[in-house]
């Protein structure tokens, strides 16, 4: 498997943090020297380890806010 090569620009915010450290962040980050992306998913405390996530363009990080929105609590 290949290496994957990530920078994390901003972290925008924190979503969750774990008992054990980790945190559900939602970051500026370019994956692979390609464009920057909006990126949720959970990381280890020193951004050692990552789980499973989703990466967004600005775009679709716009329209999320907009579906978002529309919801009733």
């Amino acid at each position: 498997m290949a290496d994957i090569k990530f920078e994390i620009k901003e972290t925008v915010g924190i979503l969750y943090e774990s008992t054990k450290g980790w945190k559900k962040e939602l970051n500026f980050m370019s994956w692979n020297d390609k464009e920057d992306k909006y990126d949720i998913r959970e990381w280890a405390p020193e951004h050692e380890k990552m789980g499973k996530g989703i990466t967004l363009s600005r775009d679709e990080l716009i329209k999320l806010r907009e579906l978002l929105n529309g919801i009733s609590f």
